[in-house]
């Protein structure tokens, strides 16, 4: 018998006595002082994954963790022991720097939802590379990467630039995220001339480092699930004529639909967690029609249960990643998640 799920079921019952962030960072600062044979355990043996292919990699499994839980690498090693295929870290920005001012983060429980308007908040792109440096971890590390708060829109190309250079060594592959809702004016890189040259700059980066490392790290692109269709589209089709690696979809929506009720949604930042479950989906699948297979999607947004990993990945998505859900669910759901997606790849041949 399994005894994690009553173990996290009470330490979250205690957990949510204290405000988010406070509860947040205090679960990370303990799970790190947990052996990794101990945190292996959270994981359910019996499970028999099929390995996946995508941008070139081969991830042990299509559940992934997703960036903004471990912002700065300081847990990944011990996040990666709970059964995750791969974890994506960060968002990094290349000076630190301290986010928006609290609270800025908000529990939905009775919707099992989260609003955050945390601001790119980390320790910045030198710490971060100290702690990847410092692998345990066996699966596959993504690092997303961010603009500081005070480069101007129209310089974010260099901070970009100047992450992707830092990472580039110690990723397995790279996530370019311009859809966060909190930084002002960085969902304008998803459109038009800005996309195009920051794509731009992103790519011949990109070729100038594999000459240098002599390693192709794949870049993926994280987009919003706010996007109206036709930027959608347009946003396919300079990926396409780029050559982006990938597409992680999507972010925190700046809806507030399914959780009208809760006193706190007047708060200003992104929602996450179950409300965003269908308008997720609803991306991932405009994003697989237009794409049609030529570049993979990571489906991100709303996964609370096996049923809806499944859900994502019959969308369009190749692979998987939870955040929300991992808060109100634990390591349970990764164990769910995991075991839906390996009997349906076993109905489905």
């Amino acid at each position: 018998m399994n005894i994690t799920p009553l173990i996290y079921s009470l330490a979250k019952k205690l957990l949510f006595c204290l405000p988010p962030e406070q509860s947040h960072d205090l679960t990370l600062a303990t799970l790190k002082h947990v052996p990794d044979a101990l945190l292996r355990t959270c994981a359910d043996t019996r499970l028999i994954d099929t390995p996946r292919q995508v941008m070139g990699i081969t991830f042990p499994n299509a559940v992934g963790l997703a960036a903004g839980l471990d912002k700065n690498a300081d847990y990944f090693n011990s996040l990666g022991q709970l059964g995750f295929g791969f974890v994506e870290v960060g968002s990094i920005t290349p000076l630190p720097q301290p986010g928006n001012d609290k609270p800025r983060m908000f529990r939905l429980a009775k919707q099992r939802a989260v609003i955050n308007r945390m601001g790119f908040n980390n320790k910045g792109l030198d710490h971060l590379l100290a702690q990847v440096k410092v692998r345990r971890f066996g699966g596959v590390l993504g690092i997303n990467i961010g603009k500081n708060l005070s480069t101007p829109i129209e310089r974010a190309d260099q901070d970009y630039a100047t992450c992707l250079a830092g990472a580039y060594p110690y990723a397995d592959y790279i996530t370019v995220n311009i859809s966060s809702p909190n930084t002002p004016g960085l969902r304008n890189l998803q459109l038009g001339e800005q996309l195009q040259q920051l794509l731009a700059t992103i790519k011949n980066g990109q070729r100038d480092l594999t000459q240098q490392h002599g390693r192709y790290v794949p870049v993926a692109v994280k987009v919003a699930p706010d996007m109206a269709a036709e930027d959608i589209n347009t946003f396919c089709d300079v990926a396409r004529q780029l050559k982006i690696d990938g597409i992680v979809a999507g972010n925190t929506t700046s809806s507030r639909d399914g959780v009208e009720e809760s006193p706190h949604h007047g708060e200003a930042g992104g929602l996450s967690g179950k409300p965003l479950t269908l308008r997720a989906r609803q991306t991932i699948s405009h994003l697989a029609q237009r794409l049609q297979g030529e570049i993979p999607i990571i489906g991100c947004g709303g996964i609370s249960s096996g049923e809806d990993a499944v859900a994502h990945l019959q969308a369009g998505a190749d692979l998987v990643q939870i955040y929300t859900g991992f808060i109100y669910g634990g390591p349970a759901l990764i164990n769910d998640a995991r075991r839906a997606i390996s009997e349906s790849d076993k109905t489905h041949g």
